[in-house]
């Protein structure tokens, strides 16, 4: 199945987890808004100055070089008197405007003696005055239902006095990693076996998207056990994510188990790395649905990237997010030479160089780990498609597909 066509099955298979929990703003970080957020009041609540100065009334400064006199001094957070005629009033930053100004002077162009200030400056109507509502209106909706809340939305919903949020409940996602050759940092190495850096590395990918993980370890390579752990993690989970086993070799019992506990809805994508990509669903006890299943390649590098392709989007539709879910494309100038495509869609690691175009890492290979860490993201090379050196290509930064 073609990348598009397989994220949009996706796509339009996942559903909503059920559950809201009302949490703290200052805790709501990474989470996904469940109902739109409405201001009950507007920001600023009046007008205000944006400058250290001198609020004037502007038909008294139109010379260039009035003398006025200072008739009180209004810092933030207090409240002036009318402004008279002829007169100006001291003002900070923020502020409220007095009644009667209509005018704020920065205080580089005016020059104070005693009780007077002159005012080198010909100021109009509304300069340096922030004018009330002209940020947030009373009543308007500042934050919609189903964004994923960042540190800004967090500042704005702040800004409003909204001490706490409805968030949709975190996914639970339940994870663990087949192969009799898998062993765990720490441990000696037999003859044969490899670390288990799939583990880590989705682990790390599952936190960035603040869900909530069961680690159900490494699996060994049998059908039963894959059965068993499938069983056990569909109960109280919306997501079952495995890593191995989802090839076609006599050891590989992912496909298998899936269809006897479930079913298998899609499986081999047309992309490099990655091709052996499945998904589907694992059946909990009768009349209880069932959790939602996709099964990762075993090599690591392909691990990752399909995780960040299909896995990433996939959640943040489960965590409720209505907008886009796909991480945008920059297009950047590729200065090196491609020139043995793959015919199926391929995503090749590279970095930025200080010329602002494309380095690519020589080793493409999916289990070179390496790649990973050296590059700033992927190019996302069509089907068949050669790259000559200073072609303009598709460039996916990781800052933009890991969280």
């Amino acid at each position: 199945m073609p990348v598009r066509e397989a994220l949009d099955f996706l796509l339009a298979a996942a559903r909503v987890v059920d559950g809201v929990e009302d949490v703290d703003t200052l805790a709501a970080n990474g989470r996904v808004l469940a109902a739109d957020q409405v201001s009950g009041l507007s920001v600023p609540a009046a007008d205000n100055t944006q400058m250290d100065g001198y609020a004037v009334r502007a038909a008294d400064c139109a010379s260039g070089a009035a003398t006025l006199r200072i008739a009180q001094r209004i810092p933030a957070g207090t409240v002036g008197q009318p402004l008279a005629s002829g007169t100006a009033a001291r003002i900070f930053t923020g502020a409220l405007i007095p009644e009667g100004a209509d005018a704020v002077v920065m205080q580089e162009q005016c020059e104070a003696n005693g009780d007077q200030v002159t005012v080198r400056h010909a100021p109009q109507p509304g300069e340096w005055i922030r004018r009330a509502g002209e940020d947030i209106v009373a009543g308007s909706v500042i934050v919609p239902a189903g964004t994923r809340l960042r540190a800004q939305e967090l500042g704005l919903a702040a800004s409003v006095g909204l001490a706490r949020l409805p968030v949709r409940r975190r996914v639970r996602v339940a994870v663990f990693f087949t192969g009799d050759e898998l062993a765990m940092p720490g441990e000696p190495l037999a003859p044969g076996a490899i670390y288990n850096s799939n583990r880590f590395t989705l682990r790390g990918l599952l936190e960035n998207l603040g869900c909530e993980i069961s680690d159900y370890g490494i699996v060994p390579d049998s059908l039963q056990a894959t059965r068993d752990t499938l069983r056990a993690a569909a109960a109280n989970h919306d997501l079952i994510i495995t890593s191995g086993g989802v090839s076609v070799g006599e050891e590989d019992h992912i496909k298998p188990a899936v269809e006897a506990e479930g079913r298998l809805n899609m499986w081999q994508i047309a992309v490099k790395p990655g091709k052996p990509l499945a998904f589907g669903a694992v059946d909990r006890a009768a009349g209880q649905g069932s959790a939602f299943f996709l099964g990762l390649p075993g090599n690591p590098v392909s691990s990752f990237i399909t995780f960040l392709l299909f896995v990433r989007p996939f959640l943040l539709r489960l965590q409720g997010v209505t907008g886009t879910v796909e991480a945008r494309a920059l297009p950047l100038r590729a200065d090196f030479d491609w020139i043995r495509p793959d015919r199926r869609n391929e995503f090749l690691r590279a970095r930025i160089n200080d010329a602002g175009g494309l380095d690519l890492f020589p080793n493409q290979g999916s289990g070179v780990l390496t790649s990973t860490v050296w590059a700033d993201g992927l190019i996302d090379n069509p089907p068949g498609q050669a790259i000559a050196r200073g072609d303009i290509v598709r460039f996916i930064p990781f800052a933009a597909l890991q969280y």
